[in-house]
């Protein structure tokens, strides 16, 4: 980790002094995400516990000019070494011109400490003019807007869209329209909101009360459970729905998956790599929307390997009041539940995490392109073993959170195989209403995160 050296810098505001502090915790953490390769999100939370001194406003700066950092850190790394005093405060300046940041007394100082050129301080003003009068969110504002102020900014350095991803994600995920992949590089730009899901309430009734408590609140449109809840920071411990179960956060994609299980009220279903239980939570949800009221008889069962992630679901299972959640660790290869006993099996497998990368825009530059072909035989292995547990007649769903189809068809079509008693099943896409055998959803199509998920069924 190598310090940027302000020894150079003059200071003299206190807006230039509270701007260079910054700048020395921003680096430091942006130099230990890269050297540690912990995400970005971690780091940041562990920094913020051990250093009370900061405000709400600090925190703020700090972490969202760390998280847009990564985001265009594609077009950043171009500048130079980020250890280069000047680099490092062209970036920090271009940040947050792209971001659309409103700390705009920090932004000019560090423009100020750039050293940019009379022509590209003229750049830059003539951008805000005409930008802050008609932009009211930053995601209005398209990427190729911001690939031209940064081939205006940095006339000798030639930005391109496709820069904004590593290259090695274009062999993992080829797509060949150009099209495509400027509304995927669009969405990647960009932060989705917090999607969230109600349970055993009324949606519209949760609807009003967040609105009252000043949360930006809508519905989904594609689901009757799903809420947006706005872009803004959320302390959930002070939301009356979330501490009484009634409300849980997953991402509207990760809501897809539940959708396209579809237990049924009296069905016995296997979650085989829960986590800390989000999707359990889901299934055991919609039995109860299935039962209309009535008691659903149904159960799920969860696994995965780490018991910290169980105990977290065993406490959200408590907090939303369901029965019939039991937990099954798994301890070895055995399968830790009987076989052929099940009416639905849900593998949401171990994966490189690509379509969250919008969210988690660091993960794109700390991990490579072995993040995705470690994946393929533990998903075959995981997807071989669990389908052990399903009955004849019932259902198979496997599901990932890449993007890849080294991940996603592959995996299924190398379990088909040679396990010729299962098929898939054509399912409907939530979004886009097409009927495909492999449902893959892209982060552009609904504002959200990107998934996978085919459904299959055994003869």
């Amino acid at each position: 980790m190598q310090p940027v050296n302000h020894s150079q810098i003059q200071a003299t505001t206190p807006a230039e002094k509270r701007a260079l502090s910054y700048s020395s915790t921003i680096k430091k953490l942006f130099d230990e995400v890269l050297d540690t390769k912990m995400p970005a999100d971690r780091i940041v939370a562990n920094y913020f516990r051990e250093h009370k001194k900061h405000g709400s406003k600090d925190r703020r700066v700090i972490r969202e000019t760390l998280f847009g950092l990564f985001r265009w850190w594609g077009w950043f790394k171009q500048l130079g070494s980020q250890h280069d005093e000047q680099t490092w405060f062209k970036m920090l300046s271009s940040c947050a011109l792209l971001e659309q940041h409103n700390w705009q007394q920090f932004a000019e100082a560090w423009q100020g400490f750039a050293g940019f050129r009379n022509e590209q301080l003229q750049t830059i003003a003539d951008f805000i003019a005409q930008a802050n009068p008609t932009i009211e969110e930053t995601k209005t504002l398209s990427v190729c807007n911001r690939n031209q102020l940064m081939n205006q900014l940095f006339a000798d350095i030639e930005f391109k869209e496709q820069q904004l991803v590593p290259d090695w994600f274009w062999d993992v995920c080829p797509i060949e329209d150009i099209a495509q992949q400027i509304e995927l590089i669009e969405a990647m730009s960009s932060r989705p909101p917090i999607w969230a899901r109600v349970q055993k309430y009324d949606t519209h009734k949760a609807i009003n009360e967040l609105q009252q408590a000043q949360i930006d609140a809508s519905v989904s449109g594609y689901f009757d459970d799903a809420i947006s809840l706005g872009s803004k920071s959320i302390n959930l411990n002070e939301v009356k729905l979330y501490k009484n179960g009634q409300l849980e956060i997953q991402d509207l994609a990760s809501q897809v998956i539940g959708n396209v299980c579809q237990p049924k009220a009296d069905e016995n279903w296997w979650d085989t790599c829960s986590g800390a239980g989000g999707k359990t939570l889901q299934l055991r949800s919609k039995q109860f929307q299935d039962a209309k009221g009535s008691k659903s008889a149904g159960s799920i069962i969860s696994s995965d390997i780490r018991s910290k992630a169980l105990e977290e679901l065993n406490k959200r299972a408590k907090r939303a009041g369901f029965d019939n959640i039991s937990i099954a660790r798994w301890k070895s290869d055995e399968l830790p539940v009987d076989k052929n006993s099940f009416d639905g099996v849900l593998v949401d497998a171990p994966c490189s995490c690509t379509g969250t990368w919008r969210r988690n825009p660091d993960m794109r530059w700390i991990d490579d392109r072995s993040c995705v072909d470690d994946k393929p035989a533990l998903q075959l292995d995981i997807l071989t073993r669990s389908a052990k547990a399903v009955k004849s007649g019932a259902t198979l769903v496997y599901a990932t959170c890449s993007l890849s189809p080294l991940e996603n068809e592959e995996v299924v079509t190398q379990f088909l195989a040679t396990n010729t008693e299962f098929e898939l099943v054509v399912s409907t896409h939530p979004f886009t209403k097409e009927q495909s055998k492999h449902i893959t959803v892209w982060p552009y199509e609904a504002n959200s995160d990107g998934m996978y998920v085919a459904r299959m069924v055994k003869r």
